[in-house]
């Protein structure tokens, strides 16, 4: 049986590893094995801050819309009801961006909810 040489394939795996590791500080961006290590353990942080974004983003979210919603008298849940019954399909993400950069245009849809209420 012939004789395989592996060093392309070693050379380019260590490659990546060391594309990814650009950035990083002392032997974690020049050894491979420190490099390894570290990138595997920022790449496990990535996938799982990915989830854990969207939950903090929601809580955010949920946060702006309770403090816009207390001027008129509402708390967070009751403003969430009454929009439910009055068959406003906002989500948080656009109810909150209108709260912040259109107060005018919630305050209407604050008024509309109230009304249905």
């Amino acid at each position: 049986m012939p004789r395989v040489k592996r060093g392309v394939r070693a050379r380019a795996r260590h490659k990546k590893v060391m594309k990814l590791a650009k950035g990083y500080r002392g032997g974690r961006r020049s050894l491979y094995r420190s490099a390894r290590e570290a990138v595997d353990r920022a790449l496990c942080f990535a996938y799982r801050d990915r989830k854990v974004r969207k939950r903090e983003f929601r809580n955010l979210w949920i946060v702006r819309l309770n403090a816009a919603v207390r001027p008129f008298g509402l708390s967070y849940s009751r403003f969430i009801h009454q929009l439910d019954k009055a068959n406003i399909r906002l989500d948080r993400k656009v109810l909150a961006d209108l709260a912040v950069y259109h107060p005018e245009d919630f305050s209407r849809i604050v008024e509309l909810a109230q009304k249905a209420a």
